[in-house]
């Protein structure tokens, strides 16, 4: 099974995909680590990526994600995926692959970047991100404003439950 961990930057896709990760015994990756140079340099010049932008970027992490679900390894993913049509390229379907979206307000998620260096995320693409934000309506939502401990013990409740109902391997 593929968790990917989706939401604006801030949310906390990458403390939350890290701890759970550790209390499932599943390996970890980050997106932004799958960014080629351009994008990379766009966000630094706080320039928002656009559909175009993402397209290579999404395509290789669907590439990482089929890779894992075919060879039956498990993978939590911290990804943005902020478009339904994002989520599609990567193969969310909420059995094998599914989504959990981290949910926080425009004051919560600014105060948490407020407080953090990311290697190359302006802060002020926050604004954009959330602009771009197409809600899912499917998958498990969780709420950001409680303790990240908190967060990962909802979700991993939530995944026992769908791997109960048949879904997952």
């Amino acid at each position: 099974m593929v968790v990917v961990l989706i939401g604006p930057m801030g949310c906390g896709k990458t403390t939350i995909g890290r701890l759970l990760a550790v209390s499932l015994g599943w390996a970890f990756s980050d997106a932004d680590d799958f960014h080629p140079a351009e994008n990379i340099g766009k966000m630094r010049a706080g320039i928002p990526l656009d559909d175009r932008d993402r397209q290579g970027w999404l395509a290789s992490l669907r590439v990482l994600i089929d890779q894992r679900s075919a060879a039956g390894e498990n993978l939590v993913l911290a990804c943005s995926a902020l478009k339904k049509s994002y989520r599609d390229i990567l193969g969310i379907d909420q059995r094998q692959v599914v989504s959990i979206y981290l949910r926080g307000d425009f004051a919560v998620l600014q105060q948490r970047i407020e407080g953090r260096e990311h290697q190359y995320m302006d802060k002020g693409l926050l604004a954009s991100q959330l602009q771009t934000l197409e809600e899912p309506a499917d998958g498990l939502t969780v709420d950001i404003d409680q303790a990240a401990e908190v967060i990962v013990e909802e979700i991993v409740r939530w995944l026992e439950l769908i791997k109960g109902e048949g879904n997952g391997q």
